[in-house]
């Protein structure tokens, strides 16, 4: 089942480099108390998701902040390594969060996976972008199959 606007984020783990090491980031930690954007995103280093998704979301991070976004979290089924080379690639920095959903166990939870075994990707998320209010989803927005329109930044920036 997916989730939807309304649905609380269920208690998952995912994982992020720091200086310290691999750490894990609960979804407790992540949600509670706190105004999110998260966006997802089928792999690290792939076309749209370098050339367009995070880019977008890194030019405009210091617009969502000023919108009451406490912080932006990028999503995708990668290892923690990497997801910080490819944010050290895109210049991240302190921007977005680069976290790794390594075995699609948030994804699977948000009923947001898919199975892209046909092109040698194995189980992937789908591209979305949501708002998370204390743990609560206030806005979804699901890509359809290859496309890239209703996740974008500035998409996220309209509903913010």
């Amino acid at each position: 089942m997916t989730i939807n606007v309304g649905d609380k984020i269920p208690s998952t783990k995912l994982k992020m480099k720091t200086s310290d090491g691999i750490q894990e980031v609960t979804t407790e930690e992540l949600f509670g108390g706190k105004k999110v954007v998260v966006f997802a995103l089928p792999g690290a280093f792939t076309p749209t998701c370098s050339a367009k998704h995070l880019p977008g979301f890194i030019q405009k991070a210091d617009e969502m902040r000023a919108k009451g976004v406490d912080k932006i979290a990028c999503v995708s089924v990668n290892d923690a390594f990497v997801m910080d080379a490819w944010g050290r690639d895109q210049g991240a920095g302190d921007k977005v969060m680069m976290l790794a959903d390594g075995n699609a166990e948030f994804s699977d939870a948000l009923g947001l996976s898919f199975d892209a075994s046909g092109f040698g990707m194995g189980k992937r998320s789908q591209r979305y972008a949501m708002v998370v209010e204390d743990g609560v989803v206030r806005a979804l927005h699901v890509e359809q199959p290859g496309a890239f329109e209703v996740s974008s930044a500035d998409a996220v920036l309209n509903v913010l």
